[in-house]
């Protein structure tokens, strides 16, 4: 960065005032705080998230020195919980992300979906990869098909689970048009979300010393698979008649909750 475009001092020693102006009126509404989810709290924490985060990177680019304080993400927290003390009613919202990592395998699970059909789907809807994944999706349930998503070729991105309450249970077909548009953050009662970004997160902050842990768990799981090498050789005869072994499976991971 040139000189010209580093922050002056007086532009630094502004943003440290506005951290301590903020972090007074944190203390302030959490002094006031009406309840657990005090929605001036929240606001106080937000401004006081930004203006650390403003000096840091303030900091950073005229002096190169950082704070020691990790500053939250506030995009992708959630607002106070505003919806009824005592739901009787709930709605469950999932996403989850996928590729096609192999078209070839994706189709030949589809073929044996309609080889098994007594009435038939016609034989092109399995020799497309769009026409592949509707009959997968209308065959298997999605919970199945993430535990499995190994065997159809697909690979996991990114998935999110919103529990929202409500007053009551919304009119048959009432949202099947538009089903996400009227969620509501502030009535998420929790919500669990699986992320190879907590995965870096995680690896960041191991320490070097876990390196010899690392190489006995390799060397635990390489004895492992020495043992069940016929097991997954008979599991994956089928697909190997079609397209070839696969060289690249995992166990699905276990759903992890933030």
């Amino acid at each position: 960065m040139s000189d010209a475009a580093q922050p002056t001092a007086a532009e630094v020693r502004a943003a440290a005032e506005a951290v301590k102006t903020a972090l007074d009126r944190h203390l302030a509404a959490v002094e006031r705080r009406s309840g657990e989810d005090d929605p001036a709290v929240y606001d106080a924490f937000n401004q006081l998230a930004a203006a650390a985060e403003a000096y840091d990177e303030l900091l950073y680019d005229r002096y190169d020195e950082v704070t020691p304080f990790e500053i939250p993400g506030t995009g992708d927290s959630m607002p106070p919980y505003t919806g009824p003390e005592e739901p009787s009613a709930l709605s469950v919202l999932i996403r989850r992300d996928y590729s096609v990592a192999e078209p070839q395998r994706l189709m030949a699970q589809a073929r044996r979906v309609e080889a098994a059909d007594e009435e038939g789907v016609g034989a092109e809807a399995s020799g497309t990869v769009h026409g592949a994944l509707g009959l997968l999706f209308g065959e298997f349930e999605p919970d199945e098909i993430a535990s499995r998503h190994k065997e159809f070729g697909l690979e996991e991105g990114d998935s999110t689970l919103w529990v929202t309450a409500a007053d009551e249970t919304a009119e048959p077909g009432e949202w099947l048009e538009a089903p996400f548009d009227q969620a509501d953050p502030q009535l998420v009662v929790c919500r669990f979300d699986v992320s190879a970004v907590f995965d870096d997160e995680y690896d960041d902050g191991l320490d070097d010393d876990d390196d010899d842990d690392d190489e006995a768990d390799a060397d635990e799981e390489e004895r492992a698979d020495v043992g069940s090498g016929e097991l997954d050789e008979d599991l994956d005869t089928d697909l190997d008649d079609d397209f070839g072994p696969d060289e690249d499976t995992e166990p699905a991971r276990p759903t992890a909750g933030r």
